[in-house]
């Protein structure tokens, strides 16, 4: 690995902290749920000490440091203007996709997504009674795409769209082109759209994401959290220039008590935003490089399985279609026989039966010793079904 100013390399035992990813279910090499296993920037880590230091942690107002901090990144990094005045803080991005579904939708009405795509966003509408409607991503040569006539076809029969963008669990940035025909159908049909934008900082070193424009009937859901290893703060915004929608999810999310704000949440946000971006930079660098680990050790050892190209997110979508195995099996195999926990692709949709997710946000050490387990139960599996 290239000399970096922060430190990616060193392997910090997270187990005993309480951690979703460690200490949930206890593998050996869990590289599932998408937190990264990297210290956070120390402009972050010296922002919470020194809010620490104050001994009353009590109800916290947001303040204009936090939205102006969204502000000043967006607009410096990618040209995406946004006013305060269309900025709502909220818990999460999910949170804030579960209040927009409740208010402005009915029980019963359809809500689209593109699949495979974040297995939450099946949980969010079902578990407020809307139903699913998928559209299914071509995947052809190695590669995704959008069906945009069967997209048309669905989204005159939905009130609502999720979009990911950078999308996981495939890693693809949306185009320009690709997000101004979605807003030409959503806009046809009268559908609302959320653009749910949470892994649009990481991208390959010298890409960027394109942000969906705000106007009209789009709602944009953002926060640090992925990129800055900073999802236990809880901290993100909603913002749109559709002055009814902001006002009617604003109503609902205080109905629903996720515009609270915790204690700790604006001095990590603001020194995330305001003093990290060159560890930001870097970790790009690295995650890049993870990936070619990845790349070339599947080439050279496991060419059985392919790496899907990808040019966002720390997610890595691996094609195992030729193992002619389901995922949950393949996936629970690996665990069982090996330790290693990669998230089964049908959990991210019907047409990911044949995938695995691989999180590659943990130092090189740690990413090797996965790759490892993997050869090893994939031949292990390869033993046992001949």
């Amino acid at each position: 690995m290239k000399n970096t100013e922060y430190d990616f390399e060193s392997v910090i035992d997270r187990k005993k902290t309480n951690s979703l990813k460690w200490d949930l279910f206890g593998d050996d090499v869990p590289m599932w749920v998408a937190d990264m296993d990297f210290k956070v920037a120390p402009a972050i880590s010296n922002a919470i000490s020194k809010r620490a230091s104050h001994p009353v942690y009590g109800y916290t107002i947001v303040p204009d440091e936090l939205f102006l901090a969204y502000i000043d990144w967006w607009d410096r990094r990618y040209d995406f203007k946004m006013s305060r005045e269309n900025m709502l803080y909220s818990i999460g991005v999910m949170p804030s996709i579960s209040s927009i579904i409740r208010c402005l939708t009915d029980v019963g009405d359809n809500i689209l997504i593109q699949t495979p795509v974040y297995h939450v966003f099946f949980y969010v509408i079902e578990d407020n009674d809307r139903n699913v409607l998928e559209n299914p991503l071509i995947y052809e040569n190695g590669e995704y795409k959008i069906d945009f006539d069967d997209l048309d076809e669905k989204l005159s029969q939905s009130k609502l769209m999720i979009l990911c963008n950078p999308h996981n669990p495939i890693g693809k940035i949306w185009s320009e082109d690709d997000l101004s025909r979605i807003g030409d159908l959503c806009r046809k049909h009268d559908v609302v759209l959320i653009s749910d934008e949470i892994h649009c900082d990481l991208t390959d070193p010298g890409v960027k994401y394109n942000p969906f424009e705000s106007s009209g009937n789009v709602i944009t859901c953002l926060s640090p959290s992925k990129s800055f290893n900073i999802a236990g703060f809880q901290s993100s915004i909603v913002h749109t220039e559709n002055v009814e929608l902001l006002e009617r999810i604003k109503n609902q999310m205080h109905v629903d008590n996720s515009d609270s704000c915790n204690v700790f949440a604006t001095a990590a946000v603001a020194a995330a935003y305001n003093d990290s971006e060159e560890w930001l930079d870097e970790l790009r660098e690295v995650l890049y490089e993870n990936k070619q680990i990845v790349k070339d050790y599947l080439a050279d050892e496991l060419p059985i399985i392919k790496l899907v190209e990808c040019d966002a997110t720390y997610l890595l979508w691996l094609d195992c279609s030729a193992l002619n195995v389901p995922s949950k099996v393949l996936s629970g195999f690996l665990r069982s026989n090996q330790g290693l926990f990669l998230s089964a692709g049908i959990d991210f949709g019907l047409n990911g039966d044949n995938f695995l997710r691989m999180n590659i946000a943990c130092p090189q050490e740690l990413l090797r010793e996965g790759l490892g387990r993997l050869k090893a139960g994939i031949t292990a599996l390869n033993i046992i079904k001949n």
